[in-house]
């Protein structure tokens, strides 16, 4: 094969021949078997390999692929929490405890379960291999969690470090799950908020900064009220996070009127929270709070002399009015159907009247389910049992709809009323938080664990996780079903009015598709999308007992498009 070159014009141009050589006699002869400058370079570049007397073997026979292990999705989380120096925010020094550590905080995302199934689960994708915790055994979880619980202060104190600062803002918020088991002291009966009846539970309190970062998480007793749990909270900003200046937000049922006068007694440390209903009332027959207030704005600062030294921002949602109008009758009415009932039940026994202590034990039963008993009027006698509504109740009920109050400690050169709307709102992102560490993503429920320090590592590293997609979450929203926009809008719109989406996340959630026509996912189903991103253990196939090596599949324009926005 001869190859030859000539410029012409100011433009090279290159000929490719099969050339023949032979003798003829003394003399050597050279024939053009044919002109293949019209094929590609690479085929062109085989032919001449071939005729220099190399073998080729097709792809599929040149190596085996000896095991496929899903890793796109272990690159994503793993590189996200390095990213984030989650290692060194464990402990300074490698070691075997964290790095198991590691693999259950990334497990929890790729696919939470118990520590048993995380031992034989995390080997059927590259994590164990990534995090040398191959010979893992669900001991040495156990004690790696121990090790993890004994830290959780310090790495506490590391994330206030990084996310809170003098004069910062915090929400707190309490929540509980149930307990599958008998065996663990924390488990005990209280307020179920899964309402998964007859099981025991425990109830722990998130603390994260504005945004919704989470920051220290802390453990409680089933039968633990939310308002006892304030204290602690109070503790960790003062004692362990070292902040003199703060606020901190709840919600009314937390920051009940006991709590806020324990609060007081530390000047630097600011509150918001919100009135009850009953306090609400109060305000309007003291005249405080004037309902023509919110004839012409939905919002007003008003004063009153039964909470002296705090601010109280006065809203009004006509569309939280219309839910609350719309979910009262119906309460009503399910209560008048339930009434009817027994009420038809009584005039049936005539022969043996209903004795006045059973129709008061299944009249209080509806009363119970519903919520509604001051609305309703009752004569309950031996063999009689008649009722009506409570007009001048439920007016006076309705005439507060859709009022709420929220009350603050902070002055207004320091937080305006707007914007103490606002943060008291933002407990939201607290329940968000919950949602996902309940939910499909965390799963931090069901609880079998046998101890108390191993339920309080299991929330913790739930907590840690939480931390993790948080921060996956806002890198990804582009390919997500987030809005975007999101953040800058809670700082501009209405305070008190209902939020809207964003015209850019409407027109994504209807069309399906991003901006860059890529498919719109939830975080659940781009991390699957991930997954799909392989890497191959193969072998030379004619060297049956050579060295291994690892390919990895490339990307897809998804996944190269999800990596990028992880900065990976």
């Amino acid at each position: 094969m001869a190859t030859t070159s000539r410029r012409y014009r100011g433009k090279l141009y290159q000929t490719h021949l099969l050339r023949r050589t032979f003798r003829v006699g003394s003399q050597v002869k050279h024939e053009t078997l044919g002109n293949i400058s019209h094929l590609p370079l690479e085929l062109i570049d085989l032919i001449r390999r071939g005729l220099a007397g190399e073998k080729f073997l097709p792809a599929s026979a040149a190596f085996q692929i000896l095991r496929n292990l899903p890793h796109g999705h272990v690159q994503a989380v793993l590189g996200t929490m390095r990213k984030l120096g989650i290692d060194s925010l464990l402990s300074s020094r490698p070691c075997p405890e964290r790095n198991l550590v590691l693999a259950m905080i990334a497990e929890r995302l790729l696919y939470p379960c118990s520590k048993l199934a995380t031992t034989r689960l995390w080997h059927t994708t590259t994590l164990a291999e990534e995090l040398a915790v191959t010979e893992a055994t669900e001991d040495n979880l156990y004690r790696a969690m121990d090790w993890l619980l004994a830290r959780q202060a310090r790495i506490e104190s590391k994330l206030a470090a990084r996310h809170l600062s003098e004069a910062s803002t915090v929400l707190y918020d309490v929540t509980s799950s149930y307990y599958e088991g008998h065996t663990c002291p924390l488990a005990r009966r209280g307020h179920d908020r899964d309402g998964k009846r007859g099981l025991p539970i425990i109830v722990y309190g998130l603390l994260t900064d504005l945004e919704g970062r989470p920051v220290a998480v802390e453990v409680y007793p089933g039968s633990t009220g939310d308002p006892t749990t304030v204290a602690d909270q109070v503790e960790k900003l003062r004692q362990r996070f070292g902040l003199t200046r703060a606020v901190l937000v709840g919600d009314r049922g937390m920051l009940t009127q006991a709590q806020i006068n324990k609060l007081k007694q530390y000047p630097g440390l600011g509150w918001i929270s919100a009135l009850r209903g009953p306090a609400i009332r109060e305000l309007v027959e003291a005249g405080s709070l004037q309902l023509s207030l919110f004839d012409e704005q939905n919002l007003g600062e008003i004063r009153s002399e039964e909470f002296p030294g705090e601010r109280l921002v006065a809203c009004f949602n006509p569309l939280l009015a219309d839910e609350r109008r719309r979910k009262r009758q119906e309460l009503l009415e399910a209560t008048a159907q339930q009434l009817d009932r027994i009420a038809a039940e009584v005039r049936r026994r005539k022969r043996t009247p209903m004795p006045q202590t059973v129709i008061a034990l299944k009249v209080g039963k509806v009363l119970n389910r519903f919520k509604v008993a001051k609305h309703f009027l009752l004569s309950i006698a031996d063999g009689h049992f008649s009722w009506t509504r409570h007009e001048e109740s439920i007016r006076r009920e309705a005439q507060l709809d859709g009022i709420y109050v929220i009350r603050t400690s902070e002055p207004a050169e320091r937080l305006s009323a707007a914007e103490a709307v606002r943060r008291y709102k933002g407990l939201a992102q607290v329940e968000r938080a919950f949602r996902t560490l309940k939910g499909i993503d965390l799963r931090v429920r069901p609880i079998h664990h046998r101890t108390a320090d191993h339920v309080r590592a299991h929330v913790f590293l739930c907590m840690l996780a939480f931390y993790v997609e948080w921060h996956m979450r806002k890198a990804l929203a582009p390919l997500l079903f987030e809005d975007e926009e999101l953040d800058a809008d809670r700082l501009r719109r209405d305070p008190v009015a209902r939020a809207e989406a964003s015209s850019s996340a409407r027109t994504k959630k209807q069309a399906r598709v991003t901006t860059d026509g890529f498919p719109v996912h939830s975080f659940d189903t781009l991390l699957r999308e991930l997954s799909t991103r392989c890497k191959n253990t193969c072998r030379v196939a004619a060297d049956p007992n050579g060295a291994t090596f690892q390919q990895l599949t490339a990307a897809t324009p998804l996944q190269a498009r999800a990596l990028e926005l992880l900065g990976l």
